[in-house]
């Protein structure tokens, strides 16, 4: 009796996987349609469905705006109230941190490698010069690396919020969180933790909404970016620079992190086709942390990731987890300080990879934070910012594959910290969060 249970249940199991793995095999089919479709009407370059493909994708944009910072707050409050000073929770932290800081390092070192090798070379003084004029200068004042660390720390709970500021709001998150792990298990902490349970389950019905009419938003999305790409993206003399970014995070995206996922005895391609949902809306949205409502449902309905571990790393992930701005910020820094002449010795090139790692780390996770806080430590030093207003132009089309290896970073991190500790977690006592 007892082999023939086990027998239907196996059977029953295999069948919920076949439907799963059916399910998100449509799932790709829908979004690649979708993503073909708009790159083939925005090239057509008719002007009013162009229009509409602006008007759509920025309305989805603000939407994944909208509910990518309450999405990150609640999930860490809920994650650290229920595991508290637990083990469990030292070790989740422990694994995410030590991968954060392995695969961002790797991207600064690759990054590095590729600068070089291509060695791209000085731009006349005078095509620097006449790049200041698009430098965006008024950011400055507000965007000094003292100013951006100070501005973490938030001095009133709704700041932060209004400000979109995610390294602050995670920081409130966490100290509420931890304040609820540590009260004494009174009544009103049973209420307090169920209404923000309660508060939760309503964001996560908003974005199951969200998500499923999310095709629209990519059809919007590959058609504004093919209309843009049409139009014409001149690259001129900074095609080597522009070769060592992209070719840097091509190899950090197709190489380097696989590796990390074959290392923990992971699949990449599997991990990345369960993930390919995020990564394709990172790529249009050029923001982290707009993404996370589909990181977090790509993570638990695909990848099966435990909601412990997804809702405490990937939010922590937005802001921490930088591959493609670490990158960014050395090459740029680089190439910046060799036009204006300065001596890239050795040590020079060693320190300024540990420099773009840490300024990358907290990075705000919205469209052109590496940007900005490239202009900054380049002010900070002295530097012409001149070629930062040339490569302004096509910094576009460097966020989308930036932001893109971000998030897929991101999901690496959390599938072999899931794959890490899959034995010692308690299952979920909730339903992971579909993805349409």
């Amino acid at each position: 009796m007892e082999k023939e249970q086990t027998k239907i249940d196996r059977t029953t199991q295999d069948t919920l996987q076949k439907s799963s793995g059916q399910k998100q095999f449509r799932q790709f089919l829908l979004w690649f349609g979708a993503l073909i479709l708009g790159a083939v009407l925005g090239w057509m370059g008719i002007t009013p469905l162009n229009e509409a493909f602006n008007f759509i994708a920025t309305v989805f944009t603000r939407l994944f705006q909208f509910i990518a910072t309450p999405t990150i707050f609640l999930a860490v409050i809920t994650t650290l109230a229920s595991l508290g000073a637990e083990e469990n929770t030292r070790r989740i932290f422990g694994h995410a941190l030590i991968y954060t800081l392995l695969t961002t390092i790797s991207a600064a070192a690759v990054g590095l490698g590729m600068f070089l090798w291509i060695a791209p070379d000085n731009l006349p003084a005078h095509v620097v010069g006449a790049g200041m004029s698009d430098v965006p200068l008024q950011k400055l004042g507000s965007l000094s690396y003292y100013d951006h660390f100070l501005s973490v720390i938030p001095n009133n709970f709704l700041a932060p919020f209004l400000a979109g500021n995610v390294l602050s709001v995670l920081i409130i998150a966490a100290s509420i969180g931890l304040g609820l792990a540590f009260m004494p298990k009174t009544e009103n902490r049973a209420t307090l933790l169920k209404g923000i349970l309660g508060l939760q389950e309503l964001l996560f019905t908003l974005i199951r909404g969200l998500l499923a009419i999310l095709p629209v938003g990519i059809l919007a999305f590959a058609g504004q970016l093919s209309a843009q790409i049409e139009a014409g993206v001149i690259i001129g003399a900074l095609g080597k620079y522009t070769a060592v970014v992209l070719g840097g995070n091509c190899i950090q995206f197709f190489l380097v992190l696989p590796f990390f996922l074959l290392l923990r005895g992971l699949n990449p391609i599997k991990v990345f086709r369960q993930m390919s949902p995020a990564v394709a809306v990172a790529l249009f949205t050029k923001s982290s942390a707009a993404t996370l409502p589909v990181t977090l449902a790509s993570a638990e309905q695909n990848l099966k990731a435990n909601p412990s571990v997804s809702r405490f790393v990937l939010p922590i992930c937005t802001t921490l987890n930088m591959n493609g701005c670490a990158a960014f910020i050395l090459v740029t820094s680089l190439f910046v300080m060799q036009n204006a002449g300065f001596d890239l010795s050795t040590g020079t090139l060693i320190t300024w990879l540990f420099i773009a790692v840490i300024s990358a780390i907290g990075n705000a996770g919205v469209p052109m934070g590496c940007y900005f806080l490239t202009l900054s430590l380049m002010s900070s030093i002295g530097a012409p910012l001149g070629l930062l207003g040339i490569i302004l132009p096509i910094y576009t089309i460097i966020d989308m594959i930036e932001t893109a290896e971000n998030v897929w970073s991101d999901s690496c991190v959390c599938a072999m910290t899931n794959n890490d500790l899959k034995n010692s977690l308690k299952e979920p006592d909730d339903t992971p969060l579909p993805i349409a």
